[in-house]
C-alpha cells in the first residue's frame, strides 16, 4: 500500500529542464542497437533532405552532345549562351549537359542553326602516318584528305550549309589504254530558302575536276539534299534536264492558274478540280541549204570577169632583092645623112611569109546562190491538254436537307468555252479540253483515337521528373518509421490518461490510483524501466484488491 502513486491534477506542470533531463536520461538508457539505428536514420534523413534540396535547385541534367571537337564544342557553348540555356561539362569537357526537360528542344534549335557541324579531316591526316604504313593505307588517307579539303572548300560557299564529296580514284597501271578515269559525286545541303544557280553548280564541278588529276568535268555529279541532280553530267542531250523540267512545270502551272482563276468564282473553290498537261518540244534543229538559179528573163546579166588573149607567130623568111653578091651580104649600119642629098641604095632584104594569129576571149557571169540556215526555237508548245471536273450543284432547302443536282448541258458548254479561251485553245495544233460534271465524294474526317492519360507525353515527362523525388521521399518515410520513430517512442515519457474523473499516471505498466478508504499514498519518483515493472508486480502481489478495483474501474469506465 505504501507504493501507490498519488494522483496528479491537470494543473500540475513538469518543469522544462526536468522534462529535458528525463528525455536525455531515457535516450541514454536506450540499448546500443537502438541508438545506432537512431543515428543512422537521422543521417539518412539529412542526406535525403540535402539531395532533394540540390535537385530542386539544379534540376536533372542529361547529355546533349558527346565526343565533340573543340571547334564544334565552342560553337555549341556560344549558341547555348545566346539562348540562355544552362549547361554543364562532363568527361573532361567531351560531353555537354543541359536540363533534361530542354534536351530535345535545344537539339532542334541547334540543328536549325547548323550545329554541330562535325570535324572534317583534310591533309592533316597525312601528318600522322604510322610506321609500317602500306601503300594501300597511304592511298586511302590521301583520298580521305583530298575529300576533306574539297568539302571544306565547298562548305565555304554562302548558300551551302554542308557538303559531302566522294571520289572514285582507280588504281593506275602501266597500260595506258586500260586505265580507268576517275569520277566524283558531291552531295550538297543548302541553307533553308537558298538555291544554286547553274553558274554556281558549274563552278563546283570545275573546282572538283581541277583538284583531281585527269578528272573530266562530265564525270562529276552534283546533288542537293532532296536528291535532285544539279549537274547535267553525261546525260545531257539524252533527256530533259532539271531546268527543262522546271520550265515544263512552270508552263503547266501557269495554264492551270488561268483555269482556276476563271472558274472558281463561278462554281466555287471546293467544287472544281483541274489538270493541264503541256507537250513542250525541246529539240534543236539546224538546216543549211544552197540554191543556184541561172540568169533568166530580160534583165542584163552581171558580168563577173572578161578575159581576152591574142597571140601570133611569124612565118619563114622569103628571098628577095637582086640576085648576086650584094644580096647575100648582111645589111650595113644605118647612118643619118649629113645633108639632104639622096641616100645610096641598099641591098634588098628578105621578107616573112605564112604567119598565124590567135585571139581568145572569156566572159564570166554571176550565178545566183541562196544560203539558208534555219534554227528552230527550243521550248515550243506542241500540244495542250486540259481536264476539268466540276462538282454537282448543291442546294439546301428550308428544312436543312442538302441535295445535289447535275449541271445542264448548256452550263457545261459555257464552262468548256471559258476553259478554251483561257488556255488559248488551238484546234489545228491538236489541243484538247475535256470538262465533265460529277459529284464529289466527301470522305469523313479520320477518327483520331484519344491517347490514354497514362500515355500522354506530358504525363510521362511528369513521371520521369517526379520519379527521383518520390523515391527519395519513400526512403525518408522508411527511415522515419523504421529507425527514428521506434527510438523516439522508447525515449519519450508516458502521457497521463484520465480515469474516472481523475488524472491517474500510468507509465510503462506503473499503475497509480487512490487507495481504498480515500487515503492518499505518497508520491513515488519515476524509477527506471525495469524498476517500474518490478514495483508494479510487487504492488499487485501485495494489494490484489486494489489492483482488482483499478481493473474494474478501467473496464466499467465509472468510479467505484
Amino acid at each position: 500500500m505504501d507504493n501507490a502513486v498519488a494522483p496528479q491534477s491537470p494543473q500540475t506542470l513538469v518543469p522544462l529542464s526536468a522534462a529535458a533531463n528525463g528525455f536525455g536520461a531515457r535516450l541514454a538508457a536506450l540499448p546500443a542497437r537502438s541508438l545506432l539505428g537512431l543515428g543512422i536514420g537521422v543521417a539518412l534523413l539529412l542526406a535525403v533532405a540535402v539531395a532533394l534540396t540540390l535537385r530542386q535547385a539544379e534540376g536533372e541534367y542529361r547529355v546533349l552532345f558527346a565526343g565533340l571537337s573543340d571547334k564544334d564544342g565552342g560553337a555549341v557553348l556560344a549558341q547555348l549562351s545566346q539562348m540562355n540555356v544552362p549547361y554543364k561539362h562532363a568527361d573532361g569537357g567531351q560531353a555537354i549537359l543541359v536540363p533534361a526537360s530542354q534536351v530535345h528542344d535545344v537539339r532542334l534549335r541547334l540543328a536549325s542553326a547548323g550545329l554541330p557541324k562535325g570535324a572534317v579531316g583534310g591533309f592533316e591526316l597525312m601528318d600522322k602516318s604510322p610506321f609500317g604504313q602500306t601503300q594501300f593505307q597511304e592511298r586511302i588517307n590521301f583520298q580521305r584528305g583530298l575529300q576533306g579539303e574539297l568539302e571544306r572548300s565547298i562548305s565555304s560557299l554562302a548558300a551551302v550549309q554542308a557538303a559531302r564529296v566522294h571520289l572514285a580514284l582507280p588504281n593506275q597501271n602501266g597500260f595506258f589504254r586500260e586505265q580507268q578515269r576517275p569520277s566524283a559525286s558531291v552531295l550538297l545541303t543548302l541553307h533553308p530558302g537558298r538555291t544554286l544557280e547553274r553558274a554556281q553548280v558549274a563552278g563546283i564541278v570545275h573546282l572538283v575536276s581541277s583538284s583531281v588529276p585527269e578528272l573530266n568535268p562530265k564525270a562529276v555529279s552534283v546533288l542537293d539534299g532532296s536528291g535532285a541532280l544539279l549537274s547535267a553530267g553525261d546525260d545531257s542531250g539524252k533527256g530533259l534536264d532539271a531546268q527543262q523540267l522546271q520550265y515544263v512545270q512552270q508552263i503547266e502551272a501557269g495554264y492551270l492558274k488561268r483555269v482556276l482563276d476563271i472558274l472558281e468564282p463561278v462554281v466555287g473553290r471546293d467544287n472544281l478540280r483541274a489538270n493541264v498537261t503541256a507537250d513542250i518540244d525541246f529539240t534543236q534543229t539546224e538546216s543549211t541549204s544552197e540554191e543556184f538559179k541561172p540568169n533568166q528573163g530580160d534583165a542584163p546579166a552581171a558580168v563577173k570577169l572578161v578575159q581576152r588573149n591574142e597571140s601570133g607567130a611569124p612565118g619563114a623568111p622569103a628571098p628577095s632583092g637582086v640576085p648576086g653578091a650584094a644580096s647575100n651580104q648582111p645589111p650595113a649600119q644605118a647612118t643619118a645623112p649629113v645633108t639632104g642629098g639622096a641616100q645610096p641604095l641598099q641591098a634588098a632584104q628578105g621578107g616573112y611569109g605564112g604567119g598565124s594569129m590567135r585571139r581568145d576571149a572569156v566572159t564570166q557571169y554571176e550565178v545566183d546562190k541562196t544560203v539558208r540556215v534555219t534554227r528552230n526555237a527550243t521550248g515550243t508548245l506542241r500540244k495542250l491538254n486540259a481536264a476539268v471536273v466540276v462538282n454537282h450543284r448543291s442546294s439546301t432547302d428550308a428544312k436543312g436537307k442538302t441535295t445535289s443536282t447535275p449541271l445542264s448541258a448548256e452550263e457545261l458548254e459555257k464552262i468548256t468555252a471559258l476553259v478554251q479561251e483561257s488556255l488559248g485553245f488551238n484546234k489545228e495544233r491538236g489541243d484538247s479540253v475535256r470538262v465533265i460534271n460529277a459529284p464529289f465524294r466527301v470522305e469523313p474526317p479520320p477518327k483520331v483515337e484519344a491517347i490514354p492519360i497514362h500515355q500522354q507525353p506530358w504525363v510521362l515527362d511528369l513521371l520521369r521528373a517526379a520519379a527521383a523525388p518520390l523515391a527519395l521521399a519513400l526512403v525518408a518515410l522508411l527511415v522515419v518509421f523504421k529507425l527514428i520513430r521506434p527510438a523516439l517512442n522508447a525515449a519519450m515519457p508516458a502521457q497521463p490518461k484520465p480515469v474516472g474523473g481523475q488524472l491517474d499516471v500510468v507509465a510503462d505498466n506503473d499503475v497509480g490510483t487512490a487507495m481504498p478508504g480515500g487515503s492518499t499514498p505518497p508520491a513515488l519518483a519515476a524509477p527506471p524501466m525495469n524498476q517500474k515493472l518490478e514495483s508494479a508486480r510487487a504492488f499487485a502481489q501485495q494489494n490484489p484488491a486494489a489492483v482488482a478495483q483499478i481493473v474494474k474501474e478501467w473496464v466499467g469506465g465509472e468510479p467505484a
